[in-house]
């Protein structure tokens, strides 16, 4: 199984921006433990991080190749038309995470578009989010 893991704008901060409500991990350590896990599960990862929506859409589309994609659309979330439907028009299992509950921060967070297009949404968990999404797509398989 090959999944494609993409993290959008400003998670090339992890560790340095705003460690109270994103943890003191660095991107680099998420995905060290995403691998990790992935590898106990027999599953090869991609790994894509972009601060500009052009690229997140072109990533998006190419991601045919895949049997799924865990995207955490950051700020593109809660203002992006054009990624949720890079999204829609994915027929593989997609999974949106987020590091913080995005549901206990401003009301803005509170909408996503990009999970409409999704299977389904994890949020809160920090980098073990990730994990769990991975779970999921190996579930719905």
């Amino acid at each position: 199984m090959k999944l494609l893991i993409i993290h959008g704008p400003n998670l090339n901060l992890l560790g340095q921006r705003e460690p109270d409500i994103y943890g003191t991990q660095s991107l680099d350590d998420i995905n060290q433990q995403i691998s990790a896990h992935a590898e106990s599960r027999n599953v090869h990862i991609t790994f894509f991080q972009s601060n500009h929506e052009g690229e997140l859409i072109e990533r998006i589309q190419s991601a045919g190749e895949y049997d799924g994609l865990i995207i955490n659309p950051a700020a593109f979330t809660h203002s992006s038309i054009a990624i949720r439907d890079a999204l829609s028009s994915l027929s593989i299992p997609k999974v949106e995470v987020h590091l913080s509950n995005i549901y206990q921060r401003e009301s803005f967070r509170h909408h996503s578009y990009s999970a409409a297009a999704c299977n389904g949404q994890i949020s809160g968990f920090g980098g073990h989010g990730y994990q769990l999404a991975i779970d999921a797509i190996i579930a719905q398989q």
